[in-house]
């Protein structure tokens, strides 16, 4: 079975599985991989406007790895340093045996293991079996307190009030530093910028504003519905001065703040369309179907399900993997006239 290494301007692709990093991923523009988005289902029980059409099909069952395959995959990244593991989806508590899952990908040796959710079926008791099988933190998607707006971007029944039940559960549960997303859309949303951001002092969590990306099933992304990091924290500003504590770590992708008042809480801007830190990315992306999705906006995959169901060895498939990432280009051009917008929405790559 032949692995697709291509050859880009950055040279040729590292013969070592170890992409020539010793024992790290790296890209051809020397940017290192030290995290992992492991999405586990593509299935999802919402329908968010920007993000998922009503009439989307998901995969069938045969196509999508098995939890022996994910753990497998984690094991090889792990062999590359990588340590800091994120499940997504579609939603990954529709995963049918993820507490197992989870206490398996702990059982391999990392520092961090975390799960974005969108808060709809998360219970305490949940929420105790993940923290004692390995995971150590938890973050949501909530775009608006109002519930009549909820019902209109998610096209589902959950209520705002069962996420905020479950944000504060999570809390409760020390799954903590609970981070909640945010996408704010012009016309849509961001009316609601401030008294989102006070949700983090009444919650003590970190509330993360994220510009509006091209990553919607139905191509319908337009740059005029984007509010731009900077006009997003003048507004936060003008109700509560923040304090900048810059980033995490270099590759972190959120500026963070806390508010001047030393009041509980944080607040996080992710700019990844109008101030974006491509040349600090650390992550690598895997589908819940087995394919190495480089960068969010990648039109190319490398497909590993082919490799894991072949009967590769893992070395084999580490080169598979180290030609993914060599594959990384230097970023993603949105705001470019060539910019074309990748076929999966977010929901099938996993954020």
């Amino acid at each position: 079975m032949s692995i697709r290494l291509p050859i880009l301007s950055g040279g040729s692709p590292p013969e070592h599985p170890n992409g020539g990093g010793g024992d790290r991923l790296v890209d051809s523009y020397g940017r290192t991989i030290r995290d992992l988005r492991l999405s586990l289902t593509d299935r999802c029980n919402f329908r968010c406007t920007y993000c998922m059409e009503p009439d989307v099909r998901f995969k069938r069952k045969v196509d999508l790895l098995t939890d022996t395959e994910f753990v497998r995959l984690v094991h090889i990244c792990a062999g590359f340093g990588i340590r800091r593991v994120r499940l997504t989806g579609g939603e990954p508590t529709l995963h049918p045996t993820l507490p197992e899952l989870i206490a398996d990908i702990s059982a391999v040796g990392l520092d961090d293991l975390s799960m974005t959710t969108n808060g709809s079926r998360a219970t305490p008791e949940d929420m105790r079996t993940w923290k004692a099988a390995g995971l150590r933190r938890l973050t949501f998607s909530l775009d608006t307190l109002r519930e009549d707006r909820f019902a209109s971007i998610t096209r589902s029944k959950t209520s705002v009030a069962t996420v905020l039940r479950a944000i504060g559960d999570a809390v409760a549960s020390g799954l903590t530093p609970v981070k909640v997303n945010v996408v704010v859309v012009r016309g849509f949303n961001d009316d609601e910028i401030e008294d989102l951001a006070a949700m983090a002092r009444d919650f003590d969590v970190d509330m993360r504003f994220i510009e509006y990306m091209p990553l919607d099933s139905g191509h319908q992304w337009e740059m005029n519905k984007v509010v731009p990091a900077g006009e997003i924290l003048e507004r936060i500003e003008r109700r509560f001065p923040l304090t900048s504590r810059g980033r995490e770590r270099m590759e972190t992708p959120a500026a963070s703040f806390v508010f001047a008042d030393d009041g509980p809480g944080r607040i996080g801007v992710i700019a990844s369309v109008t101030r974006p830190f491509c040349g600090a990315c650390s992550r690598l992306r895997i589908t819940a179907d087995g394919k190495v999705v480089p960068c969010l906006f990648s039109h190319d995959e490398w497909d590993l399900r082919g490799l894991l169901r072949g009967g590769v060895d893992d070395d084999q498939i580490a080169v598979a993997l180290a030609g993914a990432v060599w594959s990384k280009t230097a970023g993603h051009r949105i705001r470019h006239d060539d910019f074309r917008q990748p076929d999966r929405p977010m929901s099938a790559i996993g954020g």
